[in-house]
């Protein structure tokens, strides 16, 4: 069983992209903190470290497994 390229490929441009999308979330998220109420405020934050986690630990999975054909 080989690598497989184009999952490879889409890897490769996703770990350029996601720390732009963290940058442009993480600006979107500063800028309309303020005007939100509590209960918003915590469920925004949470959902922006839930999923920055979950996106980077699913980029690292993804290299490793693919790399060494698992």
């Amino acid at each position: 069983v080989l690598a497989s390229l184009p999952l490879q490929v889409m890897l490769y441009f996703n770990v350029y992209y996601f720390p732009v999308w963290c940058l442009a979330e993480g600006m979107m998220l500063q800028l309309k903190y303020h005007l939100l109420p509590w209960h918003y405020q915590f469920l925004l934050v949470t959902a922006f470290i839930i999923l920055s986690l979950a996106e980077g630990s699913r980029l690292y999975l993804g290299y490793l497994g693919n790399l060494q054909e698992k």
